[in-house]
């Protein structure tokens, strides 16, 4: 479900809207909006970034002593 929900906030938050003219601008697009969107607060994460999330769930890693 949530993978559906993120194509369908590109496909009408960004693509349809902009109808890129060619693959290298449609790369720079998207590459744009994936930063866009992992760094914006969504409410279904409570109200925190996707890139918050990820980072803040990873396990700790040991250091080497």
């Amino acid at each position: 479900v949530f993978i559906e929900r993120l194509w369908w906030s590109v496909k009408y938050q960004d693509v349809y809207l902009k109808a890129y003219g060619s693959i290298a601008e449609a790369r720079n697009g998207l590459r744009e909006y994936f930063e866009f969107y992992n760094r914006r607060r969504h409410q279904s994460l409570d109200r925190r970034t996707p890139d918050d999330v990820y980072w803040n769930t990873l396990p700790p890693r040991e250091v080497a002593a």
